[in-house]
This record gives structure tokens, C-alpha cells and sequence, in this order.
């Protein structure tokens, strides 16, 4: 499986993604810079990541704008023809903004910047990203974001649920969800969803800071190891 982490200005969490993708699980891994146009040697088994950041510096709207890099179109291409796509953070913003996944990321109910550890329910193993995942196991992965708050209508929120997209929600170390374990705000305490194809995936914590012994934290690691497991065992031989 081949991974390509696309960089925009003002990525900031390109590296780490990369680190853990090539060191820590042992994939190839393509550097791809924002005004590149094509995708090539990437194919429908491959994953395009859309890493964290303040892409642009946020001006407008976080990925308002990144959502016009010239590469783009190539990754709106490649999702509409299967491939996976995941965008973590500034990433799952600028998936909003494309339209890939529905909904948008609002700033924090609190106003404020959060960076902290929080814990998250995985609502499903029906994703290439949550396949592996214990559903009774809450896992403890950081945030670090302003514009974290996931809203979507009354009628976009029926749909996530009834098409089982919404892949993690926010919660307690024992797994009960509440407006007190909901960091930012979010809608159900939404914290990642997919698309109906189920082949994008969006999310806010950051999965790629807690993959190592060496941060005292490997609860993030998991959501690697499903999704180059199920791909793996997925592709013909």
C-alpha cells in the first residue's frame, strides 16, 4: 500500500504523519506539494492523506482555501474513483470544504484554542480506519485545533446515522458521551465521519501523535494497522 501526504502551506503535522507512515508502520510514502496537479502511480488501493495544520493560515476559513490547491481536483478525482482519502485535522476541514465529506468545522463553542488528550468512542468497524478497533475500548488521542466544532443540519445528522458514517465521537476514559467529555462543541459530539462510499474519512484528533512507545501513548496506532491490514488482506494476490 502507497500513502501520499499532501503538503500545503502551512502544514505543520506533514512530518509527524509521514514519520509514523514510513518508520513506525513501514509504508511507502509520496510527499506531494499543493501545486502538483496528478496523482501519479497512485491507485484505488493507495490512501492520499490531508494532514493537520493551519493551511494558508487559516484566513477566510480554515480550508477554505486549501480546498483550491491546484492538487485538488486530482484528490476529489481519486476519492470519486474509490480511493482513500483521510484528512485529520485541517485535513478533515478542507474535506468539508470540498464537499467530500458533509457538514462543516466551526470554531470552538469555547472560542478558544484546545490542545489536550481527550478520549474517543469508535462508533463502527465498517472502515478501512476503525476495521481493527475494540468498540468497548475508548482510546486516548490528542486535539489540538480552534475550528473543531462539527455541524450539519438536522437532516445531514439523520443520514450519518442511519448510513453509519459517523466512525468516532467524543467521550469519557469509560466511554460514556456527555457535553461535559465534549471538548469542543460538536453536534453529537462528533469527532469523524466518513462518506457514504466509505472510502473518506475525516477526523480532528490527531491519531499520528500517539502511535510510539516514546510518547508514552500508542492508541492512535491502531487506526494505522486497520487500515493497511484490511487493505492488504483486500487486494488480490
Amino acid at each position: 500500500m502507497k500513502f501520499g501526504v499532501v503538503i500545503f502551506p502551512g502544514s505543520n503535522c506533514d512530518d509527524d504523519m509521514i514519520h509514523v507512515l514510513e518508520t513506525v508502520m513501514q509504508q511507502e510514502v509520496v510527499r506531494l506539494w499543493h501545486k502538483e496537479e496528478t496523482l501519479p502511480g497512485f491507485e484505488k488501493g493507495d490512501c492520499i492523506i490531508l494532514p493537520g495544520g493551519f493551511s494558508y493560515g487559516d484566513y477566510m476559513r480554515a480550508g477554505a482555501i486549501a480546498r483550491f490547491s491546484p492538487i485538488m481536483n486530482a484528490v476529489i478525482e481519486f476519492a470519486n474513483s474509490g480511493g482513500f482519502v483521510w484528512g485529520i485535522c485541517n485535513g478533515f476541514q478542507i474535506l468539508c470544504e470540498a464537499g467530500l465529506l458533509p457538514g462543516a468545522l466551526l470554531r470552538n463553542s469555547n472560542q478558544k484554542f484546545i490542545c489536550k488528550n481527550i478520549y474517543l468512542k469508535t462508533k463502527t468497524n465498517n472502515s478501512a480506519i476503525t476495521s481493527n478497533i475494540d468498540l468497548e475500548q475508548p482510546l486516548n488521542i490528542p486535539i489540538a485545533h480552534a475550528d473543531g466544532r462539527y455541524f450539519a443540519d438536522r437532516t445531514t445528522l439523520n443520514s450519518l446515522i442511519e448510513n453509519d458514517q459517523i466512525l468516532f465521537t467524543y467521550c469519557d476514559e469509560s466511554g460514556s458521551e456527555s457535553a461535559t467529555s465534549n471538548p469542543n462543541g460538536s453536534e453529537m459530539n462528533i469527532a469523524g465521519i466518513c462518506n457514504t462510499g466509505r472510502n473518506v474519512f475525516g477526523m480532528m484528533p490527531h491519531p499520528e501523535r500517539a502511535s510510539e512507545e516514546i510518547l508514552g501513548n500508542t492508541d492512535g496506532k491502531v487506526l494505522f494497522e486497520s487500515m493497511v491490514s484490511l487493505v492488504s488482506t483486500s487486494v488480490p494476490q
